[in-house]
């Protein structure tokens, strides 16, 4: 009896252990664009508007790659807003990863099905957008590069309302071993750690009405908590989200056409828990 139990108790521990962590978050607000992915989806799902639900089959990406074949579903356990009905995705990069002629970038950036550029749901009223990353050990990211990772790009591309940002800023100082979040006008208004092991979460509230930006942050299954202010920046221009990657080169002036990336490059970054919500009367999920 007491070896059977001893043998029950240590399967029941085992089980326990090799089970995925439950997220503890709800999403509280009103979800107006989602970029969660339902664990029945199949990578070749992503490749056409037939059967992509998610994403934009299309865009931004090297025309010759389609998304299957740069995307991945790691075995990791959920971040803290993905709920059993959802899976966590992965963007990769190569050095093929050349869209149109922007031969200085190496680029794959997910845009939500439905943010559309000119008037989308994302450019109106109060929204926040969240998201999840976790770093691939296999995949590591080289931080001496500055690399875009999720950013709001106006409607004529001549700007960005602001930027989720890692590595070595081009022409600014800092530790390459951080996540930034800049502004219109590039600032680095707050950055922390990259942590190499756990889930980092994210949210950016973006208030049209009142033309300001505010971060929130937390990191493995805690809430989110506010670490800035609402400050003030141009949210003007329209324009729709990315989410990826996209990693500038080094030793020139002309980042979009010419400069140093490295070969081969095999890179990732781990995504979870992306929606934009809709944050009227101060509605955010936490």
């Amino acid at each position: 009896m007491f070896h059977s139990s001893m043998l029950l108790a240590g399967l029941l521990a085992a089980t326990a252990s090799a089970r995925p962590a439950a997220p503890n978050a709800d999403i509280k607000c009103p979800v107006v664009l989602s970029g969660q992915v339902p664990t029945a989806t199949q990578l070749t799902d992503f490749d056409s508007y037939a059967t992509s639900k998610v994403f934009n089959p299309d865009y931004v990406r090297a025309s010759s790659i389609p998304w299957s074949k740069s995307l991945l579903f790691p075995a990791v356990a959920n971040s803290r807003f993905d709920n059993s009905s959802y899976k966590s995705l992965e963007v990769t990069i190569s050095e093929k990863s050349i869209f149109q002629t922007q031969n200085g970038f190496r680029r794959a950036g997910l845009q939500i099905m439905g943010d559309t550029n000119e008037g989308g749901p994302g450019t109106t009223g109060v929204r926040t957008l969240h998201w999840s990353v976790k770093q691939d050990a296999a995949r590591k990211l080289n931080l001496t590069h500055e690399y875009l990772n999720v950013w709001h790009e106006t409607s004529d591309y001549s700007a960005n309302q602001f930027n989720f940002e890692m590595g070595t800023l081009i022409g600014k100082s800092g530790d390459k071993n951080t996540f930034k979040v800049t502004n219109r006008q590039n600032n680095v208004i707050w950055s922390t750690a990259i942590d190499n092991t756990a889930w980092q979460n994210f949210a950016v509230t973006l208030d049209y009405n009142k033309n300001t930006l505010q971060v929130y942050y937390s990191k493995g299954d805690d809430a989110l908590k506010s670490v800035t202010s609402a400050l003030s920046n141009d949210n003007s221009g329209g324009g729709q989200f990315q989410i990826g990657i996209l990693k500038k080169p080094t030793g020139t002036s002309d980042v979009v056409n010419s400069g140093y990336q490295e070969s081969p490059i095999n890179e990732g970054q781990i995504y979870g828990g992306i929606f934009l919500e809709d944050s009227a009367n101060g509605c955010i999920s936490l």
